[in-house]
């Protein structure tokens, strides 16, 4: 059966409208971005199905164009839909940080770094650079590392703060592990970067830390 002969109540679009997104399930919620099904599939059935192949939704969001493109039903144009909102996704949280207190909003500020960092497949060393009233000027990714470690340059990352005139800065880099417990590597570079920083009166407060689905404060163990 057609979604348009089912009950109004039982329409992703029309239950989005009168409860809210947040009374969808992940199928329904994918199957308003699809809009359509396929031969044999409504949008909603064909959302299972491809939850299902990948695994969940994050799985499916954070796929390469080649994985998405392959599986029935999606394509190009639908990659670059996803994209598209995705990256609004990332600019609504970055405009939050933008326009409020990104050090005492702990929880916007984590969800955007994970947001940012938790799919790389190797580590990568970013800073979030604020004003005098802690909030947002930009976010850059300035190390790239292996699988296992980033060399991290003090010096840059002092040359980055000044040219945007940075009042204060939160580190954070992410485990490709999964696990996020700092090592005694990442300990040490917070210590390194701060006592550099501190120097051209810069303060770090925070050094937040991106498994898979969490994120670990050092500054709340005492390690800033």
């Amino acid at each position: 059966m057609a979604i348009k002969d089912w009950p109004a109540d039982d329409r992703p679009r029309e239950k989005l409208l009168s409860k809210g997104a947040q009374a969808l399930s992940d199928a329904e919620l994918l199957a308003i971005f699809l809009r359509t099904g396929v031969k044999g599939k409504s949008a909603v059935e064909l959302a299972r199905d491809l939850l299902t192949e990948f695994g969940g939704l994050r799985p499916l969001l954070e796929a390469d164009q080649a994985k998405f493109c392959e599986q029935h039903g999606l394509g190009p144009a639908k990659y670059a839909q996803l994209q598209a909102v995705l990256e609004m996704s990332h600019r609504h949280l970055e405009a939050t940080l933008t326009r409020g207190d990104a050090f005492t909003n702990a929880s916007s500020t984590r969800q955007y770094i994970q947001q940012r960092l938790r799919h790389h497949q190797h580590e990568v060393f970013a800073c979030l650079f604020l004003d005098s009233k802690h909030r947002l000027i930009i976010f850059e990714e300035l190390f790239t590392g292996t699988i296992d470690a980033a060399t991290v340059y003090p010096r840059e990352v002092v040359k980055h703060a000044l040219a945007h005139n940075a009042a204060a800065v939160i580190l954070a880099h992410n485990h490709p592990s999964g696990i996020a417990d700092p090592s005694q590597a990442d300990i040490a570079i917070t210590t390194k970067l701060k006592a550099a920083l501190d120097l051209v009166d810069i303060r770090v407060l925070d050094h937040i830390i991106v498994g898979d689905g969490e994120t670990v404060s050092l500054a709340e163990r005492g390690k800033v």
